[in-house]
C-alpha cells in the first residue's frame, strides 16, 4: 500500500532514492521494482533486517534486475551518513511526526537531495489526526509515538525554510481514517475487537484485491478524510552540484 504517487515524484529507472524512515520497506520495494537504486534507512534494526531479506528475496524471484543496487542502513535522521546531493529522489513517509527536532531532519533531507531533484513527504492529515488524539491518549502518547499534528501550511513553510519548493500535494487513504477512529474509540491495542477485526479484513481485501468499489470510494473519501497528507517538493537547480557518491550495495546490511 503506497502513500506516495511515483508519477508525481517523477521517479525513473536509474534514479538514486532515499527512503527515510522506511519501516518495513513498502516504498523502497516499489522504487526498486521500478529500477531505482535504493537506500532504505531507519532507526529500527529489526525492520531493516526484514527489509534486507525482502530485497534479497525479490532478487532471487527475478523481481529485480541482477545488477540492482539496494541497501538497508540504520542511522539517525538528524545526521544522515550521506554526502550532499547524493539522491535524485527522497521519500519521508509518515516519519516527521515522530521526530522532536523535525526542522533539523528536514534540513538533512534537503541537504542530501540533489539540485533539481524531488522529494515526497507524508504526514498524518490534521483533521483525522485531531480526532484520533481526542479519542485516545494511548494512540500517540507512547515511546516513539506522534509528537505533533501538522497543518499543511505549517509543514510546507518548514520545508520551504530548508530551501525546498513545494509543487503539489494530495491526500491518501480515506478508507483508513474511520478504521483508526474505531481503534482509538475501543482502545488502540484492542485488535481483537470484532468491529476492528472486521474493518481490518476489509482493508486487507482492499489492498490485495483492489476492487472497483473501494477504488471509487477512495477517490471520494481521500480528498475529504484521507488519513495522510502528501506534499511534493523540488530543490532549486544549482550549477555547483557536488559529485554523487556511490550507493550502498545490496550485500551490506543494517548494523
Amino acid at each position: 500500500m503506497l502513500t506516495v504517487d511515483y508519477d508525481r515524484l517523477g521517479l525513473e529507472a536509474g534514479d538514486r532514492v532515499l527512503d527515510l524512515g522506511c519501516g518495513f520497506g513498502r516504498h523502497a520495494f516499489e522504487a526498486a521494482r521500478r529500477g531505482a537504486e535504493v537506500v532504505a534507512l531507519d532507526a529500527g534494526a529489526d525492520e531493516l533486517r526484514d527489509v534486507r531479506a525482502m530485497f534479497i528475496a525479490m532478487l532471487d524471484a527475478g523481481e529485480l534486475d541482477a545488477r540492482a543496487h539496494a541497501g538497508a542502513v540504520r542511522s539517525d535522521a538528524l545526521r544522515l551518513p550521506f554526502a550532499d546531493a547524493a539522491f535524485d529522489r527522497v521519500i519521508a513517509a509518515e516519519v516527521l511526526e515522530h521526530i522532536p527536532d523535525d526542522t533539523r531532519a528536514m534540513t538533512e533531507l534537503a541537504r542530501v537531495l540533489r539540485p533539481g531533484g524531488t522529494m515526497a513527504v507524508t504526514v498524518p492529515r490534521c483533521g483525522p489526526e485531531v480526532v484520533n488524539w481526542l479519542l485516545s491518549d494511548a494512540y500517540h502518547d507512547v515511546p516513539g509515538g506522534h509528537v505533533r499534528i501538522y497543518r499543511r501550511p505549517t509543514l510546507v513553510r518548514r520545508l520551504a525554510s530548508c530551501g525546498l519548493v513545494p509543487v503539489d500535494h494530495h491526500y491518501a487513504h480515506g478508507l483508513h481514517s474511520p478504521y483508526w477512529w474505531l481503534r482509538c474509540l475501543v482502545g488502540p491495542a484492542n485488535d481483537a475487537h470484532p468491529a476492528v477485526a472486521a474493518y481490518h479484513r476489509l482493508l486487507v481485501w482492499e489492498i490485495v484485491e483492489r476492487p472497483r468499489v473501494t477504488r471509487v470510494a477512495a477517490r471520494v473519501l481521500d480528498p475529504l478524510i484521507g488519513k495522510s497528507l502528501v506534499v511534493y517538493l523540488t530543490k532549486p537547480v544549482d550549477a555547483a552540484m557536488p559529485a554523487r557518491p556511490g550507493m550502498v550495495p545490496m550485500v551490506e546490511a543494517a548494523a
